[in-house]
Order: structure tokens, then sequence, then C-alpha cells
């Protein structure tokens, strides 16, 4: 920066010399200033410049002279050319140029250290000791040719060179942090702003801190999966799932886009009808909204995921055309392109998981002993408290990345500026029924056969295929198959789409009557790997007899395979789906037995006394 043709001094460089140097710089600017001005720096208010340092009564070069002989008469000797030299660096440089400017020269940032003993270090970066890493550097250096004449530092050289090259890396800490912090950006961190609701939503998923008591008394872990809205930083929905399946990924789609029902127990004041949002104009639009809770109806824009399979399943890629919703997924292995959604899952933990019975903590140290003995929630229970939070302290509590430009220290909350800014973007509902829902479920193309349409040995069939056995469906593109939506949660049944007459066909497994308890496809693959090679029969008998002893308690059993039995059969019984999924038609509310048959006649046994005289004829 230039002043008047002159560059104005870095003063605060003199932070960069020693504490002696500094001090000896300020004691001469004193004198320096008196030479140029007629007083020195703390000079008193009102007080008069010396006769022989008057710039009134005597020329520049004459107060040099005075000020060499003052100082040398008080024991620094120092001669009018010195007094001259030191005047014009500190006009030139100002209070640094007054320094010892040897003690401000500045070493290479790693000293005197040869760069290939820098280079090894920087190749053993794993989570090892500083010995270790030590010992593998001169390794290293032993094995290459073109570091033969390289000198290898002392020990303790080696531990201050590592220090510097370590400082923020995290290097003999955690390489789950060290990962995290490799995959920064090299620019300034940075987001894609938004300006109204849905119009950039992020989602992911994350192991949640807590143990849950599932079926069976198996206690174990569940899944976080939750969508963020970045204009009011709102938790449109939030799902927990023993494993996200990409039907959970869906559901939240379809969660966000609803109106959330009030619960029982839930407290009055957690109706939209008592928050800040405008109910009674919202609800001459949308009539769902009545009886609603104080959750934000988003109906998202764009939504940004990561490379996980869920995510980038072609059922979800399928609902978002289907809503009319623009995925955009991130860079491989780059958290920061969704931070916003990273750090709202790392605040659940937080504010939310923390409090929870059966908190776990983010790695097994952080945990108490047994804790899987203590009283746990159940997942319907924690998902009820986790919606519940949600509205009622989440969506009320200020925001730091809510604050107002033109009030910095006013920080909004996620309700308070979705009212804001629903007022200018308006709102939009999107009606969903079953049907939706039966869209949203993942997709798979197969032919109908004369038995009907089998899926991972389970034959499914009903009278409405007739027309549609070992007839090509009209899609060329799928060499004549038929679309088949299924749900990974309920085996029971799935749905074909009639393209000739516009309408889903709901199709019942074949031996739902046998089996009479419903469970997914992780307990029908269990029971599969139970009963190799057995038939389609014996397998349902199995995953129902699974199901069985998880619900009825029967002796404890041992071994891996029993508690692999119980965790499978508890995982299945949460993920049941209930109202969800659509009513069927009611020629098909259940697979009845066909027209015309005759069903044998009963004929009961009598009871088995053992007192009785069996020779005895009745």
């Amino acid at each position: 920066m230039w002043v008047g043709g002159r560059k104005v001094p870095p003063t605060a460089r003199i932070a960069e010399f020693p504490e002696t140097a500094a001090e000896q710089a300020h004691w001469w600017e004193r004198h320096i200033l008196e030479v140029l001005h007629g007083l020195p720096l703390d000079a008193p208010e009102g007080a008069v410049p010396r006769p022989e340092c008057d710039p009134r009564r005597s020329s520049l070069a004459e107060r040099e002279r005075a000020k060499a002989a003052e100082l040398t008469a008080a024991g620094h000797r120092v001669t009018a050319s010195g007094i001259k030299q030191r005047r014009q660096r500190y006009q030139r440089e100002g209070l640094i140029g007054l320094a010892d400017g040897w003690s401000a020269k500045q070493m290479p940032v790693f000293g005197k250290v040869d760069a290939a003993v820098v280079e090894a270090i920087g190749e053993t970066a794993e989570s090892r000791t500083i010995g270790f890493i030590a010992w593998r550097a001169k390794e290293i250096l032993a094995s290459r040719e073109d570091a033969a004449n390289v000198e290898v530092p002392s020990r303790a050289t080696l531990y201050r060179l590592y220090n510097k090259l370590a400082a923020g890396n995290h290097a003999t800490g955690s390489a789950r942090t060290r990962r995290s912090v490799n995959a920064r950006p090299p620019g300034p961190f940075g987001e894609v702003p938004a300006s109204a609701p849905g119009e950039l939503m992020q989602i992911d998923s994350t192991p949640l801190d807590v143990l849950v008591r599932l079926d069976d008394g198996i206690a174990e872990k569940v899944e976080l999966t939750a969508m963020v809205d970045i204009a009011t930083r709102s938790i449109t929905a939030a799902v927990l799932r023993p494993t996200t399946k990409a039907a959970d990924a869906s559901a939240l789609l379809a969660r966000s886009v609803t109106p959330e029902a009030m619960r029982p127990g839930w407290s009055e004041a957690l109706l939209m009808s008592r928050s800040v949002l405008p109910h009674r104009r919202l609800l001459t639009v949308d009539e769902r909204l009545e009886h609603a809770a104080a959750r934000p109806v988003i109906v998202p824009e764009t939504i940004v995921c990561d490379q996980g399979k869920v995510f980038i399943s072609n059922n979800f890629r399928a609902s978002c055309r289907y809503l009319g919703i623009n995925l955009q997924p991130a860079h491989k292995a780059t958290p920061t392109d969704k931070g916003t959604i990273e750090k709202t899952l790392g605040s659940v933990a937080t504010l939310f998981a923390q409090f929870v019975a059966g908190y776990t903590g983010s790695t097994t140290d952080r945990r108490g002993r047994k804790l899987e003995d203590g009283p746990l929630w159940s997942l319907p229970e924690l998902q009820n408290l986790l919606d519940e939070w949600i509205i009622a302290i989440w969506q009320t509590r200020p925001h730091d990345g809510l604050r107002d430009p033109e009030a910095p220290k006013r920080a909004f909350s996620p309700i308070e500026k979705y009212a804001t800014l629903v007022e200018t973007c308006g709102y939009v509902q999107v009606p969903l029924n079953g049907e939706d829902y039966v869209e949203l479920l993942p997709e798979r193309w197969q032919a109908i056969n004369t038995y009907g349409i089998r899926i991972k040995h389970r034959t499914y069939d009903a009278s409405e295929l007739g027309p549609l056995r070992r007839q090509h469906s009209g899609v060329a593109a799928k060499k004549g198959l038929w679309e088949i939506h299924h749900d990974p949660y309920g085996i029971s049944r799935i749905w074909v789409r009639d393209r000739r007459g516009d309408r889903w066909i709901t199709v019942f497994w074949k031996h739902l009557r046998r089996v009479g308890v419903p469970f997914g496809e992780l307990a029908w693959d269990h029971a599969c790997e139970q009963v190799p090679g057995g038939t389609e029969e014996q397998i349902a008998d199995a995953a129902a007899a699974l199901l069985r002893r998880a619900h009825d308690g029967p002796a404890p059993q041992k071994g891996p395979a029993a508690k692999r039995s119980r965790r499978v059969a508890a995982r299945t019984r949460v993920t049941t789906p209930d109202r969800l999924v659509p009513d069927p038609p009611a020629a098909e509310a259940a697979p009845e037995e066909e027209a015309g048959t005759e069903l044998a006649k009963v004929i009961p046994l009598g009871l088995f006394d053992p007192l009785a005289n069996p020779w005895r004829r009745s």
C-alpha cells in the first residue's frame, strides 16, 4: 500500500523478532522520533522540545550529532552516521528497521534436514507411534539408491521434524479422522445458496448410537435416514431401520410431502395451529393440515445424496422422477458436498441420542458395561420419540445458520424460517394415496408363467393373471417382461402393472395361508440358508417356525446359529409394513380357494384317555 508515494511500513511484523530485539527496536524508536520531531514517543501533553532537538532551531544533521553525543555520554557508543542510518531505516521500514536483522532471519520450514528425509516420513503416515515412523523412515532411506548419501538426523531431530509434518493432520490419531481431514476441499468452504423451501435438500444415512430392544430381547443398533431442507434447516423426515433399504429412502420422500399427524400422548402444543405457521391460510389450501403437527410440509426440487447404493438405486431414482425431483449425487468420498446433512446427523447424536436410554457413544470404548441389559426402547417407541423431538425441539431451536443478514445477532429457528419463506414462496400440496406408495417400491421385470410369478423361490399367483400368462407385456425394451413392484419388508404380496387396463394387480404369495405370519426377504434368505436345496413349502415352514420361536420364547438356544436366527427374526418383525401398504381390491382381500372347489369333511378325533380300558368296546 502506498500513501503519498511512500510505502506504509509493516509495523506488525515486529512480532516475528525475539523479545529482546523487539524491546531494543522500541528503545531506538523513542530516540529516532525525537531526532525527527523534537519529542519522544512517550512525551507528555504540552511538553516542549529541548533546544538541541528542536526542529525550529537546528538542522537534521545537528540533531543527529546531538543525539549521538547524548547516547555516548550515557554509555551507548554510537556515531552521528549510525544515528543517520537508523533514522533512514526507520523512515523506510518502520519499527522493524530498528531491530536486529539477523534475529529475524527465518530458517527453512524443516530446517537443514534433507528433503529426502521429509519425503520418507511423509510415506509412513499411519496410525502408529512416532518411534515406529522414525524407524520406518530410516528403512525407506536405506532402501533407496538415490538416498545413499543422505545424512539421517538424530532421533530428537526426527521427532521435531515429525511434529511439524503431523501438525493438523492427525497422523498418529484415528484413521477415520485422517480420512475426513484429507477429504476436505482445497479451496474455500462454501455451499449453494437456497432461498425457498425445497429448492435444495440433502439426504443421508448414518448409524444411530443407540441400542434398541428388538423382538425376543435382541439389543441392536439401528440406522437413521434423514432429509434436511437447506433454506430452513428443517428435518422434513427421519426413519429408523435396522438396515436402510431403497424403500426407506423412497418413504422419506412420501413423509416429506405429507403432513405429520398428531399421535396419542403428544402435547397439544405441538399442533400446527399452535405454532408460528400461518395455519389458517394453509388450511384453505390443504385440508390435511387441520389436525397436523407443526412439521413443515416441503416438496423437494433438488436432492443431494452420496454414492450409497440405497440412494443411487433405480427405485429411488424412479421415485424422484415420479415426484419431479432432480437428484444430484455427490462426488465419491466427498462428504463436504453435503455438509449440512452431515452436520445435522451429528447434531441429532449430540442433542437427541445421548439423552436416550441405551446410548452407546460413537465407539465401543465410550459405552458402559452390559448396556444391553438395561432399559431399552423398542424401535417403534424410539421412532415416535424421534418424531416428537424433531417437532418439539429441533424445529423450535434457534439455528446459527439461519441468522438475519440485517440483524446478525438474531438467529431464527427452522419453523420460524419456514413460516417466513412460505409467505413469499407459497405452499404446494402433493397428495399421495396407496397407488403412489406402490410406485415408490422397488421394481423388477419378470415373465408371468403358467404357475404365476416366482421371486427367490416364492411363487405368487392370482386369478387376475389369467389373461396375462405367457403373454408379451408390450415393453420391447424389457423383452416383453412385466413390471413388478415388491416390498423388501413384506413378501406376502407383490404388485403387477397391467398396462392394458392401466391398473395395479395385487398378487399374493401362494403359501401365505400356510404361514400366516408376515416377514421380509431377510427372514426368507436366512431360511433358505437353513434348508439348502429344500422345496418352497419347506422354506416357508422354516421361516414361519423361525418367527414363531422368536415370538413364543422357547427354551434358550446356544451357539452362533441360534443367535443369528433370533436377530434375523427380530429385525424382520420391526420392519413389517403396516398402514403404508395400500388395501388390496375387494376381490383379492385374501387368497381364497378357487370357486367350485369342495372342501373335504373334517372328522374330529376323540381325546385319549390313559385310564380307560383299551379292550373295552364302546
